[in-house]
This record gives C-alpha cells, structure tokens and sequence, in this order.
C-alpha cells in the first residue's frame, strides 16, 4: 500500500465479457493508509466505455470523499491498464478539442460523453497519469480485475 500522505493512490480497470456485451468497472483508492473500493455493471457495453467510466467513477468519488480533505500538497496518482485512456487522456484529447471532436482521419470520437466527463474532472484535480502493464502481478490492478470479473459473472 502507498504510505507517502503526499499522495492518493486510484487504481481502475474496466472489461467485457463480449466486445460489445455484459461489462463491469472497478476501482480501489489508496488514501492514508486506507483502502476503499468501489465497482459497478453494464448489460451491454464496450471494453473501452467500461475503462473510461472506472476512471470516472474512481475520480468522483475521490472528488465528493477526499478532495476537501486533502493537503494542499496532496498528489493524486491514477493508474490504469488502459493505454486507450492514458494516451486519450494525455494527448489524443488536445486535438481532438482542436478538431472539434473529430479523430485524425475526420471521424467522430467514440465515447465523446465519457471523454468529456473525464477532461472534466481531470482539469480539477490534475491527477498524474500512470500505464501500468494489466495480469502482471501488481496487486491494486489484479484487484481491481477481480471486481471487474465479480460484476460480470453477477450479471452472466
């Protein structure tokens, strides 16, 4: 568990069982030494639109629980398996903004309403963005796996 008080830790994942098909999210927040988890389902969904909405779901929830007690000082780190959100997030959203939420070849975004909602909240708490590698061992992200997979099987 992270013991540095100058951060808050947000691990997420999110996944189908299908693509499309029945999906689930997930997210444990790591804050002075405390762990909290949180995970949720959708029918029919996508890979794609189950990560954003980990995302999502994990920073609202640090917004409404942790943010006014945080330290001035406080970073917030999330983490994801999700190269669709880290890049998305960090670069692709520039010029998707710029090309009026249109890709490179002139295409409309996907999931344009969660991308909206994450830039959102992203420009308010300015998170530190980390890709971690997803089944490799690291055990916030294997557990947040193991909620992803609990909602799914709930809803199978």
């Amino acid at each position: 568990m992270n013991q540095d008080k100058n951060k808050i830790d947000i691990y997420t994942d999110g996944g189908c069982s299908g693509n499309p098909g029945p999906g689930g999210w997930g997210y444990v927040i790591l804050c002075n030494e405390k762990i909290y988890k949180n995970s949720g389902c959708d029918k029919e969904t996508t890979n794609n639109k189950m990560e954003l909405t980990a995302v999502i779901k994990a920073l609202e929830a640090y917004k409404k629980s942790f943010e006014s007690k945080a330290q001035d000082n406080q970073e917030v780190r999330v983490f994801t398996d999700s190269a669709y959100v880290k890049n998305g997030i960090t670069s692709w959203i520039v010029a998707w903004l710029k090309n009026g939420w249109k890709t490179a070849d002139k295409k409309d975004v996907k999931n344009k309403e969660l991308w909206i909602a994450l830039k959102k909240l992203s420009d308010h708490i300015k998170p530190e963005w980390v890709w971690v590698k997803g089944h490799s061992g690291n055990k916030w992200n294997e557990e947040c796996d193991a909620l992803v997979k609990k909602e799914i099987k709930n809803i199978l």
